[in-house]
């Protein structure tokens, strides 16, 4: 698709249904090995301000497959870690490299990014929104389902950024969503908002605090850990008044009979998800986790203008 040449991914909201219903096409066709696409003497540079396992190895491999290369921007090895300002940083690495991934703790700082590069810039993760994920998930619904249009994805725990990325992925699939959370850690209402104009009523959003009536013939049940990146001395405190949204054995007999399970890893076993259902046959989680890898090739391949 040639609109998406060039093209940044901020958020999941920078596309459109059709424009995202290609790229996971693009992602199950590279995945079959149906299509092969190339992007020789093309450089991915990864600026990643957060720990990661999935995102920095996904990536790295999607961009090695597509026959480029791959420069891992360590902050603590670079200027940027000593305070050199985003703009300086951005408008020297857009002469060096064709596209470059950030996983940062602000949406501002990846905006920025964007404003002073020409090259296309990826959100590989902040605190308001994590894509990328999201491009993974739709593409193992996709798989197990068929389509994601009109089934219900639940998801349980903290409003974070994964659920925000996953409303707006919803909506614009026609992915009916439930997001059930505690009390006073919904979704950004901005992001709700968002999510409504996109579905265009093509979709349902609920929010609740009820974390049964969220699970009632769901077909997807989804969760992420209680206690993100930045909050690890406040998971203690999180665990009680996040129990109820555990995903276990009678969260699945709520749902429906052919539910499957997701996580974005990593996992905190026994917490927001139980061993036994991480585990078990509705699980998808570790395809959900190889998908990462094809659905970025696709949006590499895409932004690179190499399909």
């Amino acid at each position: 698709m040639a609109a998406l040449k060039g093209r940044n991914l901020l958020s999941l909201a920078d596309l459109t249904t059709d424009e995202i219903t290609h790229l996971l096409a693009i992602a199950a066709q590279i995945k079959s090995g149906e299509i092969n696409p190339q992007c020789p003497q093309k450089i991915l540079g990864l600026v990643f301000k957060k720990a990661s396992t999935r995102t920095r190895v996904s990536f790295s491999a999607a961009m090695y497959k597509l026959g480029g290369q791959v420069i891992d921007l360590n902050a603590n090895l670079t200027q940027i870690g000593r305070g050199e300002p985003t703009a300086d940083t951005a408008r020297v690495l857009d002469r060096y490299l064709d596209v470059l991934a950030i996983r940062t703790y602000e949406q501002a700082e990846v905006e920025a990014f964007a404003h002073h590069a020409q090259i296309p810039v990826i959100n590989a993760l902040t605190d308001l929104e994590h894509p990328c994920q999201i491009l993974a998930d739709l593409l193992t619904v996709q798989e197990e389902f068929g389509s994601c249009e009109g089934l219900t994805m639940t998801y349980l725990g903290d409003g974070n950024n994964v659920a925000h990325s996953l409303i707006l992925g919803c909506a614009l699939v026609g992915m009916n969503v439930r997001v059930a959370t505690p009390l006073s850690y919904e979704p950004d209402a901005a992001i709700l908002e968002k999510a409504k104009a996109i579905s265009q009523g093509r979709s349902e959003v609920v929010i609740t605090n009820d974390p049964k009536a969220g699970l009632e013939g769901s077909h997807v049940l989804y969760t992420d850990v209680w206690a993100s990146m930045g909050q690890e001395d406040f998971a203690d405190t999180r665990i009680p008044v996040f129990e109820p949204y555990r995903i276990n054995q009678a969260a699945l007999e709520l749902a429906d009979p052919k539910v499957i399970v997701l996580h974005c890893l990593p996992a905190h076993r026994g917490e927001e998800i139980t061993e036994e259902v991480m585990e078990g046959d509705r699980s998808r989680i570790w395809n959900q986790a190889e998908n990462r890898m094809h659905a970025q090739q696709a949006l590499l391949a895409e932004v690179l203008g190499a399909t």
